[in-house]
Order: structure tokens, then sequence, then C-alpha cells
């Protein structure tokens, strides 16, 4: 009776929303592709691994996201105080590590400002890679993921050199390539520290021979200026990640007054389009919720970064209630797992080009479903 209901959620999104868009999305060339090349789809990314099912970046989940389907893999990267990049969603660990159970580090317990906010915990930057690597990755959201924390304390904080392996070995593996999606964090911040994040993301793409056109990597950020500069030396395409309120730290910075907001209207898409290959905005900026919290209409953002030459991937779909939009929940209960299916059919027929996503088996059910192969 459930999986009755849900599906027919799922199938009233389609048709509520224009199942005409979906051609659009199915042809475009960052579709996943099977080995004979036939369509399959937008992407399925590994938002932080398979990060509802294990600790986000650690190896066990981008290894589960790989195997789950998905095409690509996400590690958000920071610096070590010796100039390692690591995978750690902020540099901030003190949620994502077990740090405050170790005493030989509770004196580098500190309050620094990151990107204009007053935050305290334990930094990356303040850590040698050996001493990191003392340190387990816990849970980040254990009331919403009590499963996830049976892993706590079971994995290390892994380098971009790591994952870089891992995919290597898993490509292997599973006959298909597993591509990386790295995301520079802070750059304005890490910049001030003498801690530069660029040049040593190029230097490992290089190394690794993945610095060239067909290579099976996006590079993304938050910020602007750091993409503009790579632009002229990477040859992957960059990804400019947007957020539903707020401005690019360092347009702040820099006392520029645009805005995520000015970013993605039609004549900021152009201006994205010449130095990026697409835009990673929130999902509610390509469909917003109404008073009531459901799914409203699409905006044009998707249109108008087509028209622009600009690829789509918003983030982030999970699968707990507490985070889909209300006609989608399945209880009152914030931890319960809902109709994520549902969501991602609305955000299949807008358009996307691709999906974040912490459950990556769901979202490739879902594209199967939608989008089968031809």
């Amino acid at each position: 009776m459930l999986r009755t209901r849900l599906a027919g959620v799922a199938v009233c999104a389609l048709a509520l929303l224009g199942v005409a868009t979906l051609s659009t999305a199915s042809a475009t060339p960052d579709s996943d592709q099977d080995r004979r090349g036939r369509s399959a789809g937008p992407l399925v990314l590994g938002h932080r691994g398979a990060s509802g099912y294990r600790p986000e970046h650690t190896l066990a989940s981008y290894e589960l996201a790989a195997r789950l389907g998905a095409d690509y893999v996400e590690p958000d990267l920071v610096s070590t105080k010796d100039g390692v990049l690591v995978a750690r969603h902020e540099p901030e660990i003190g949620t994502t590590t077990d740090v405050a159970a170790h005493p030989e580090f509770a004196t580098r317990r500190v309050t620094k400002n990151l990107d204009g906010v007053q935050v305290t915990g334990w930094w990356t930057e303040d850590f040698t890679l050996a001493e990191l690597k003392t340190l387990r990755a816990v849970e980040r959201i254990p009331a919403l993921r009590q499963q996830n924390t049976v892993y706590d304390g079971r994995y290390q904080v892994p380098t971009l050199q790591e994952i870089i392996d891992l995919s290597k070995r898993l490509s292997r593996e599973l006959d298909r390539e597993i591509g990386i999606y790295p995301e520079t964090k802070h750059p304005t911040y890490f910049r001030a520290l003498g801690l530069e994040l660029e040049p040593k993301l190029v230097d490992a793409l290089n190394r690794n021979g993945l610095n060239r056109r067909n290579a099976k990597v996006f590079v993304q950020s938050f910020e602007v200026g750091n993409l503009k500069s790579l632009s002229r030396t990477l040859r992957v395409p960059l990804i400019q990640l947007t957020s539903a309120t707020g401005a690019p730290y360092d347009f702040v910075a820099a006392g520029d007054p645009r805005t995520y907001a000015d970013l993605l209207t039609p004549a900021g898409l152009r201006e994205v389009a010449t130095y990026a290959h697409g835009v990673g905005p929130a999902k509610d900026q390509v469909i917003p919720r109404d008073a009531a919290g459901n799914l409203a209409a699409p905006t044009a953002l998707v249109g108008n970064a087509h028209a622009a030459g600009l690829k789509v991937h918003p983030y982030t779909f999970r699968v707990e209630n507490n985070f889909l939009p209300a006609n989608l929940r399945s209880s009152a209960v914030p931890s319960d797992y809902g109709n994520l299916f549902g969501e991602l059919s609305a955000f299949w027929a807008a358009g996307v080009d691709g999906v974040f996503t912490d459950n990556p088996d769901i979202a490739v059910a879902s594209r199967a479903e939608t989008f089968p192969r031809r």
C-alpha cells in the first residue's frame, strides 16, 4: 500500500511539472552513459560519498557510493598544517571526528573567524597530516542518522590522493569510470593562512593525469575568483556553486555587493559561462517550496542556465523526512525515511543535468525508471 502511494506521488510530480522537459536532460553531454555510449540520464553525484549510510568524507562512504551506482564522488577539500589536501565538510572538525576524545589535542580547541562567523572548535590547519590520521571520523548528524553511528571511530580522514587512488581502483573493479567532483572549501580563508588550496589541487590532478578535457572530473566552489583563476589552469569543467541566501565570500571580502541571486539572473549566468561549465544551486533555487512547505512550480533557473550553455547540478537530495518537502514526508518523525523518489521525479522533470545526493542508490533507481537505456 505504501509503495503504491509513493509511486503515485512520483507520477503526479511528473505530470504536474511536465515530462516534456525530460528530453533536454537526457540529451546532455554530461549525462551518464553505459559502455556503448547510450544515454542513461542525468548524473548521480555521491554527496560526500554515500553519506546517508556511512560517516561522510570517508573512503568507506566514497566506495559505497560508487558501488551503489554513483557516477562521481564528491570530496570537500581543506588543508592540513603541512599543506596536504584532505576531505572534510569544514576545516572545523569537532563534529566530524573524535578529536574531542583526544586529551593530547585539548588545547587546540580555539575560536576563529570563518568567513565572518565566529566558530569554536578544532581546525585542520592546526594539525599535521600525521596528527590528523590519529583521529577517526564520526557521524555529523547522529540524531537523524543513528544507524551511521555504528561506524563511528572506524575510518580515518582521507587525503585527496587516497580518494583518487580509490576511484581508480573502483573504476577497474566495477568496469566503469568513477569520477571525482572536488570542492575547494573556504578558499579565501585558507589563502589568508598561506595554505592556498588551488595549487595543490592542480598539482594533484596533473600528477594523476586528470587535468585533461575528457577526464571524469568536475571542480566546484562557492567563491568566484578562484574559479576564474582555475579556468586558466584546468582543462576539466568548473561548477559555480550558489546558495539560496548570501553571497560568495570573496565578493564580501572585496566589498563587491553582488549576491548568489545576482549570479543566477540571465545576465549573471552569462557571466558565469565565461569561466564555468555549470552551476550547482541549492535545490530550492530550482524548485522552491510554498508556504505549506510543499514543492511549488519550478523557477526559470534551469531554462536560463541551459540558454547560457550551463549545466545544472542542484544539491542536496536526502531521504530523511527532515530534508524533504512536507507533502513527501512519511511521518512527523524527522529521521524517518520519506518519499525521495517523488522529489527526484520532480527535479528530473524540471530538466536538471545531475543531482548531489546522500542516497545514490535511490537516485540511480529513480533515474533508471525515468530514463530507461535505449
